[in-house]
């Protein structure tokens, strides 16, 4: 019998998931932190962090050390790690028992990469800690039996990396690992900003553009949004209104590279397993699968349906807690 507590942890570029057995998830915040440029002392982790993007005085740097799905600063992971972990795993219980812990990572890693997360759990007072595949943590977490010997087709588009993987039997027969998701889509809104309107926003602000009024596929409606940003030429603060339209053409060059890795892994998949996805479908998770129309423009130019998980963000660390319970049967679905 175990007495630590069981943590399923979803270690995004954009946002840390925390599922607890028995709880469910019970911390969701983003993967950022505040530090002292001078001192090196950290000021604040995720929320409180979040809001100073773009914010901060020369003294402070708001930094994501989560690059692309994978960590890009060791330390401040580090540190952001246990003061989550710390927040869960309260009380009488943590000082006697350590966590066992179960983290996803992207379906392509090397083991430099792997060997990071591990020392970054390890370090954090888990003596137990698995790795598990972000696509299959992904169709855990959406209900699809990855038991059976049948073909499931996932795609989990995160924050940094949009992981695709054909599944069967617990494995992926096929996967592949883009670095283009969530964060480029903000990328490709920034730059289209600056290039069409001579203005220049930031990150936050990109951001809810793609929430409020970014598309994949032509709206029925037309929707606008007035957002804030510096007039690059007189370098004095304007407003500017952006149409969904223009969403739509901001978003076609990463929403076409996401089109083409998934083509690319289907052209890679098995006769037999292909039949299974006609008649299945693709299953879609992360926030970035939330974009308005992404399933219709896959599905138009795929020829296959597409769906948007329920929960779409938590499927990943959804699936990463069930994982838990399921070590010991399905020892192949980790890395250990």
């Amino acid at each position: 019998m175990r007495f630590g507590m069981d943590i399923g942890i979803d270690l995004g570029t954009a946002t840390v998931l925390i599922y607890v057995k028995g709880k469910g998830i019970v911390l969701r915040e983003p993967s950022v932190v505040a530090i002292n440029a001078r001192t090196g002392k950290v000021l604040a982790i995720g929320d409180a962090a979040h809001v100073m993007l773009g914010r901060t005085p020369g003294i402070v740097n708001a930094i994501r050390p989560l690059r692309d799905g994978v960590i890009s600063d060791f330390k401040v992971t580090e540190v952001m790690l246990r003061a989550f972990i710390n927040r869960v795993n309260k009380g009488f219980m943590r000082s006697l028992f350590s966590p066992r812990i179960v983290v996803c990572v992207p379906s392509v890693i090397t083991p430099v990469e792997q060997k990071a997360v591990e020392d970054a759990c390890k370090r954090c007072g888990s003596k137990e800690v698995f790795l598990i595949r972000e696509p299959i943590a992904a169709a855990i977490g959406a209900g699809i039996d990855i038991t059976k010997a049948c073909g499931s087709m996932i795609v989990d588009i995160g924050g940094g990396t949009t992981d695709i993987a054909v599944i069967s039997l617990c494995e992926p027969v096929v996967d592949f690992s883009l670095k283009i998701a969530g964060d480029r889509f903000d990328e490709g809104i920034i730059k289209y900003v600056r290039r069409k309107h001579n203005i220049l926003i930031g990150e936050r602000t990109a951001e809810e553009l793609k929430i409020n009024i970014g598309c994949a596929y032509p709206r029925e409606e037309e929707l606008t949004m007035d957002v804030r940003g510096k007039n690059l030429v007189t370098g004095m603060p304007v407003t500017v209104t952006i149409t969904s339209t223009e969403m739509l053409e901001a978003l076609e060059e990463p929403v076409s590279q996401i089109f083409e890795a998934v083509h690319s892994v289907l052209e890679r998949t098995p006769p037999e397993l292909m039949s299974d996805i006609s008649q299945r479908g693709i299953v879609l998770t992360g926030g970035g699968s939330l974009l308005y129309g992404l399933d219709r423009v896959l599905s138009t130019k795929i020829g296959v349906d597409v769906v948007v998980a329920d929960d779409a963000v938590s499927c990943v660390a959804i699936g990463t807690g069930r994982a838990l319970t399921m070590i010991d049967k399905f020892a192949s679905i980790t890395d250990d």
